[in-house]
């Protein structure tokens, strides 16, 4: 299997609904999201998808997070705001965007440099 992973930045506002130990107050991160693929096949020009493509597909579900409050934004306006359920957003969304021999392998959400939560299937 060939892996890609290519990482996003953005930074974004967010409350954690129910949580006692400060996150429950409005607070923010400079977020970094890295999504992986693969393929056990590379395309014509040797690739498992051009970066450029992954970029494109990534950023139309992330990019409307980028200096925004999160918990303003569907569906986090109903489910909290947590790294957990912010990874496994992005790939429900992600997956079924890629091209057919391409699989999302996994999505990592950073909140600093220290602290991520993953998704994979």
């Amino acid at each position: 299997m060939y892996t890609i992973c290519k990482d996003f930045q953005f930074a974004a506002a967010h409350f954690i609904r129910g949580h006692t130990r400060g996150c429950e107050n409005l607070h923010g991160h400079n977020y970094r999201v890295r999504v992986c693929v693969g393929s056990r096949e590379l395309d014509s020009l040797g690739m498992v998808m051009d970066f450029a493509d992954l970029k494109e597909l990534t950023e139309r579900v992330v990019g409307r997070f980028d200096h925004r409050v999160i918990n303003d934004l569907p569906p986090f306006d109903e489910v909290n705001t947590t790294a957990e359920l912010f990874a496994s957003f992005v790939f429900r969304e992600l997956v079924t965007r890629l091209p057919e021999r391409v699989v999302l392998q996994r999505v990592e959400v950073w909140e600093n440099d220290s602290s991520c939560a993953i998704y994979a299937e």
